[in-house]
């Protein structure tokens, strides 16, 4: 779009790195009779201002022709009050944004503020509405940002927009799994457990009674190791065969590197120990260089007998990890579904 998207995002990532950012003031909430819309993959959404649509480029709302965007972002919970201490005029003035006020709002998922102001980007001078918002379980960052002299979208638009901040409970599976940089053409009958957006997958046979809530929102899961743990389960749950599917950057650039870049990335499995390794040799996948790594080992929580594959499938600028366990008595039915569903992956 015209406006400088990169020193849009620049600004928003500024300010959630100095924990700053913020908007919103005490007016009514006005009837509204459309629904929110929610960006694909995001759980807090509007109603837009009449004229924006949801972007397919980032979270949040724009108007090309207009030069004008709602940008969306998601922190934890307990970063609302560190972002309330600590959000001042000096620390908007370091990006670039002067205050010419901060006002208090009272929205239905919960307590808010907004801050008022303006900036010069690119030397060209912008209003900001900068609204940070506490829901039970998130915080919510929203930044509008237009061109000072547009008469498009009035500030009443713009309040009458941000009173109707929501809050989903969840994101659809369907759209989680369109976060992903690959497509699974088969599941083999195993269900999602959990989607790390832009990055990986977790399939698993679930019991019956936690499928209904086996999907839940990535900015509540827990990114970090997500690649390596597809054998760790909730105390008290079952184990049962799992499958995780991670798009990974980088990868060995040299045939002779591969069984060793293997090796490592297996070792980082979590969740097993006394492991014995069956089979550690290349292969092709689907037509792909790839390695494979098969060993015996127990389940670390329940001393249960277990089998583990590693597959990986090398690319041009990365390589498809895909690390599967279950209990050895499982194993004969699950290999033959985790294969199918290996041989159905592809990039978008």
């Amino acid at each position: 779009m015209g406006m400088s998207t990169g020193v849009f995002a620049r600004t928003l990532t500024g300010f959630a790195a100095a924990a700053a950012l913020a908007i919103t003031a005490a007016w009514p909430l006005p009837a509204q009779a459309a629904d929110p819309v929610f960006p694909f993959g995001s759980r807090v959404g509007m109603v837009p201002p009449p004229g924006m649509v949801a972007s397919n480029r980032f979270a949040g709302f724009a108007d090309p022709a207009a030069n004008a965007a709602i940008l969306i972002t998601v922190l934890p919970a307990e970063a609302y009050d560190h972002v309330a201490k600590s959000l001042d005029a000096e620390a908007l003035k370091k990006q670039g944004v002067t205050i010419d006020k901060r006002e208090p709002m009272q929205l239905s998922l919960g307590k808010a503020f907004l801050i008022i102001g303006h900036q010069t980007a690119d030397k060209e001078r912008y209003r900001k509405w900068l609204l940070v918002a506490a829901a039970e379980d998130l915080t919510a960052l929203v930044s509008v940002q237009l061109p000072e002299h547009d008469n498009a979208y009035p500030e009443s638009a713009i309040r009458a927009a941000l009173a109707t901040l929501a809050v989903r409970a969840s994101v659809p599976q369907e759209e989680q799994l369109g976060l992903l940089p690959f497509t699974i053409g088969n599941f083999a009958g195993f269900q999602v457990a959990a989607v790390m957006p832009g990055r990986a997958v977790v399939l698993g046979d679930l019991p019956p009674e936690q499928r209904k809530e086996a999907v839940r929102d990535a900015g509540g899961a827990q990114a970090k190791g997500a690649a390596t743990e597809p054998a760790k389960e909730a105390a008290g749950q079952p184990l049962t065969a799992r499958m995780l599917i991670a798009a990974v950057p980088g990868g060995p650039s040299e045939f002779d590197d591969r069984a060793n870049f293997a090796r490592l990335n297996f070792n980082e499995i979590v969740g097993i120990n006394s492991v014995h390794d069956t089979t550690s040799e290349p292969m092709r996948i689907t037509g792909q260089a790839g390695y494979q790594i098969m060993a015996q080992a127990k389940d670390e929580r329940t001393g249960v007998d277990v089998k583990v594959v590693q597959w990986l499938r090398f690319g041009t600028n990365g390589f498809l990890q895909l690390t599967a366990i279950a209990p050895a008595q499982q194993w004969a039915n699950a290999y033959p579904r985790l294969r199918a569903v290996r041989d159905s992956v592809e990039p978008r």
